[in-house]
């Protein structure tokens, strides 16, 4: 009966050990996956069509990304998503040519991004940033 109960105890503290280390890992992810990318940024943007240092000033809640852009294109509203360390954001800006959608796609840590940038039938290009 003794080594039953033992038994028992070992079961109960292999069960509770796992519970924890799951816990322990999945608090772990969370925190690795907590890029917080709000406040204002500068980014140096190269493109065929130009380059320039526009300035983004971005709101994260959750996954969720709004905010603003202001720079050679003009001003305009953003969205977009974080996600780990992936980044997105998008706007359209109007211009005399029409409407012009433009995705930043990239990586960040929180307080610096880079990667791709598209502005539709301008081409593409890359951008770096820095919050300030």
């Amino acid at each position: 009966m003794i080594g039953h109960l033992q038994g028992i105890g070992m079961t109960k503290l292999k069960t509770g050990f796992a519970a924890l280390l799951a816990i322990s890992a999945f608090t772990i992810a969370q925190l690795a996956a907590a890029a917080d990318v709000t406040g204002t940024w500068i980014m140096a943007v190269q493109t065929n069509a130009g380059s320039g240092s526009p300035t983004f000033v971005l709101v994260q809640k959750g996954d969720a990304l709004s905010g603003s852009y202001k720079g050679q294109l003009g001003e305009a509203q953003v969205t977009g998503t974080v996600k780990g360390d992936d980044v997105t954001i998008e706007y359209t800006v109007d211009g005399q040519a029409g409407s012009l959608a433009v995705k930043y796609s990239g990586k960040t840590d929180g307080k610096t991004m880079s990667g791709k940038v598209s502005l539709g039938q301008l081409g593409e290009g890359t951008f770096t940033g820095t919050k300030q």
